[in-house]
């Protein structure tokens, strides 16, 4: 089995205005990978969060705003590392997980989800905490299978299975990337991370979103059972 390094690995987000965290971001992943990772911005901004990606070596891909699934989708096919990592350009997520989720890999999983619920997510907003829960328990139900965060931003996937897939979602996609993976029956592990309060207002309402994310659950989890 092939053993993967940083030289392998590209790290990839969607963004959207947001200059107050991207550059603690790409510094991160700079310092943790020895700056030997890929990144890659798929940006619909109209501030510097793109002047400020470039100025660290990232690829920035110009896109109109569509929508959060529509610029992961992008930024997840773009590279052509073996490994690819989706995390958000707010600051909330811990790059120094790299390192592990990169090892996991290499122990033969095809995904490796972040899972910001094991330790309470105490920076997420309440609301926010409950709607991922049920989140959670909805894909388990419907999936037969349990899972704890359907909907984080920081994964870790093995590129081919991204490529095999056909993503359809957009503010759902988070849930599509785990949900049809486990059901085609990739090898997938959750693993515990730390959550930060994020950096910059979110862009997310959380009725009109957490209405979408939740009738992308059942969507896909039906297509994928019953075709």
């Amino acid at each position: 089995m092939t053993t993967y390094t940083f030289d392998d690995l590209a790290v990839v987000m969607g963004t959207y205005n947001e200059e107050a965290a991207i550059e603690s971001v790409l510094g991160d992943i700079e310092s943790v990978t020895d700056g030997r990772a890929e990144i890659v911005c798929v940006d619909s901004s109209d501030d510097r969060t793109p002047e400020i990606a470039r100025e660290h070596g990232a690829t920035v891909i110009d896109q109109p705003p569509m929508g959060y699934g529509y610029a992961v989708r992008e930024a997840l096919v773009a590279p052509d590392r073996p490994v690819v990592v989706t995390t958000d350009c707010d600051d909330t997520y811990p790059m120094e997980k790299l390192p592990a989720f990169l090892e996991l890999i290499n122990e033969g999983y095809d995904v490796v989800s972040g899972d910001r619920l094991y330790h309470g997510a105490d920076a997420m907003p309440a609301f926010n905490r409950f709607g991922n829960a049920a989140f959670a328990l909805l894909a388990s139900g419907l999936m037969g299978e349990r899972v704890h965060d359907t909907t984080t931003g920081m994964r870790a996937y093995r590129r081919e299975l991204l490529h095999d897939i056909e993503w359809t979602e957009n503010t759902g996609l988070s849930a599509e990337l785990l949900i049809r993976p486990l059901l085609r029956g990739y090898e997938v592990r959750e693993e515990p991370i730390p959550y930060r309060e994020r950096a910059g207002e979110t862009k997310l309402d959380p009725i009109e979103g957490g209405a979408a994310i939740a009738k992308s659950i059942v969507k896909v989890c039906l297509e994928e059972q019953f075709g």
